[in-house]
């Protein structure tokens, strides 16, 4: 029913903006993703839940007030995905990160270069200026 859904959307975006929210939302959908199954079935599986995941991190959600407030939010978690120190989460988690980086840097250049692109630079630019 359309009220579940706008519940759920609603609980999913207040969850995503919370601090390590996204590392949250992220666990508990990717949870399971890699047993069971042929090894390129599993893959496969695994590759859609990570671009779903990915699509629903870069969704703006529309209790957000403005885009800018989610991405400053959200951005740096996203980022923080990129350091899961566990092998078989990392791999999972820095294929949503890659994911979600590409879209939102198709969908909203300007934002994406702001909160990730430059965060995820900074060291390497720092190196080259010196």
């Amino acid at each position: 029913p359309a009220w579940l859904r706008r519940l759920c959307g609603q609980l999913l975006s207040e969850r995503l903006m919370r601090p390590s929210g996204v590392q949250a939302v992220v666990r508990g959908i990717m949870e399971g993703t890699g047993a069971g199954g042929s090894g390129a079935e599993a893959a496969a599986v695994d590759w859609r839940k990570c671009d779903m995941v990915a699509k629903i991190l870069a969704s703006c959600p529309q209790q957000c007030l403005s885009l800018e407030d989610y991405y400053r939010l959200v951005c740096p978690q996203i980022l923080d995905l990129l350091h899961i120190q566990d092998k078989l989460t990392a791999r999972q988690f820095q294929r949503v990160a890659t994911t979600t980086l590409l879209t939102m840097a198709k969908e909203h250049p300007q934002l994406a270069e702001k909160h990730l692109l430059q965060p995820l630079l900074a060291p390497l630019l720092r190196c080259s200026e010196t």
